[in-house]
């Protein structure tokens, strides 16, 4: 990734629309008056997206909002939507079905196309599922609520734009802390990355910040002593010890490669 590449604002859904909107004015300043592109790729029911952000964004400064929306994967390598893309100041993934993003747009010029937007200084954002995307390796589904069952998670090859780090949202609101150990157990070089509500965070090179009203809840498996990850049948509940949990609020920022939060407090 080259120094000038531009931002990624990871959000946990359901952003704040109609009061500060703090985490869409950081999109909004990051595209710096140019186009941003409203991927609703996520969506199988697109309609309404465009005109509920267009009324959003609306005083904050971006250019033109502009919608990606892909009936099929073949959409992907045509040149109207390809051109969409030209001189875009940033790329929002709407909410929906994140698997719809990866496997419409995975390996397509659609996503080399994104991918420059970043490289030229563009800012990457993704909302809910658009968030889950931006992971190397993405939660899929898994049970929320009650305690992880070995057999509940499903993970699957995301986009790639943040790597080592697996990304859960709407988190605090749906109970996910299980499902999200799950995915550490997996594999505990991975930091597991958990986003409330209205709440965001804003990538910048080997670190990010929180923005937003929530909390983000940050799980490091690399000090793992034992799980039974490996060992039980697919109804068994997770059983890990030794993980170290970090909770950061608004202003709050982690280094990554460090493992470590650098609290504004």
């Amino acid at each position: 990734m080259s120094e000038q590449a531009g931002p990624l604002v990871i959000i946990g859904g359901h952003e704040d629309k109609e009061g500060d909107r703090a985490i869409l004015r950081a999109v909004a300043e990051a595209v710096a008056g140019r186009r941003l592109v409203l991927a609703t790729i996520a969506s199988r029911r697109p309609e309404g997206y465009l005109d509920a952000y267009r009324t959003a964004f609306e005083g904050l400064g971006i250019g033109e909002l502009v919608e990606l929306y892909l009936d099929s994967r073949e959409d992907a390598y045509a040149e109207e939507t390809l051109a969409l893309l030209d001189d875009a100041g940033g790329v929002f993934f709407s909410g929906g079905d994140q698997l719809r993003i990866t496997s419409q747009i995975g390996d397509t010029p659609v996503e080399a196309r994104v991918r420059e937007v970043r490289e030229r200084g563009g800012v990457i954002a993704g909302t809910s599922a658009g968030a889950s995307a931006m992971s190397d390796t993405m939660l899929v589904r898994g049970a929320g609520t009650e305690s992880h069952r070995l057999g509940d998670l499903r993970m699957a090859p995301g986009l790639a734009f943040l790597t080592g780090i697996t990304v859960d949202q709407h988190f605090a609101e749906r109970g996910r802390i299980g499902r999200l150990l799950g995915a550490v157990a997996q594999n505990p070089r991975v930091l597991g990355v958990g986003i409330d509500e209205d709440t965001a965070i804003v990538v910048r090179g080997d670190r990010f910040e929180v923005l937003g009203s929530g909390g983000v809840y940050v799980v490091d498996g690399s000090g793992v002593t034992r799980s039974n990850i490996a060992e039980s049948k697919p109804e068994t509940t997770l059983s890990i010890s030794d993980v170290r949990l970090h909770l950061l609020s608004a202003g709050d920022a982690f280094r990554m490669s460090e493992r470590r939060p650098e609290s504004a407090c």
